[in-house]
């Protein structure tokens, strides 16, 4: 994640103030910002010790410690692509209620509903 940092420092700014969604208002990522995601979510960085799944789980966390529901909705979705269970996440977002804060925790528990619920097809 070093390159990531060397950009932020050296390269220019990560949000165009000029690239704003008219929608939620939220800066919108500028191109060398978007570059390095893709690079990033691309890149063949594979930890021995974790699985895909334990890192799915892991990487559920943040975006619910962080209250970013909108990253929050994909991983949900991958972790569940990449073998996590309804059973854990449901015990992982409640064990986070109590180090992340608990609105943190509702909103995660409504999007993992909402994805449970459209997996069930309701």
């Amino acid at each position: 994640m070093l390159f990531v940092f060397e950009a932020a420092r050296n390269g220019p700014p990560f949000f165009d103030p000029l690239l704003i969604n008219g929608r939620t208002g939220n800066p919108q990522p500028s191109p060398p910002c978007s570059l390095i995601t893709v690079r990033a979510s691309l890149s063949s960085r594979s930890p021995a010790n974790l699985s895909k799944r334990d890192r799915s789980l892991i990487t559920v966390a943040a975006p619910i410690a962080l209250n970013r529901p909108d990253q929050l909705r994909f991983h949900l979705g991958k972790a569940v692509e990449n073998g996590v269970k309804k059973e854990e996440l449901i015990e992982a977002i409640t064990h986070l209620a109590f180090y992340a804060g608990w609105p943190n925790a509702m909103t995660a528990i409504q999007l993992a509903k909402e994805l449970f619920e459209k997996a069930d097809g309701k």
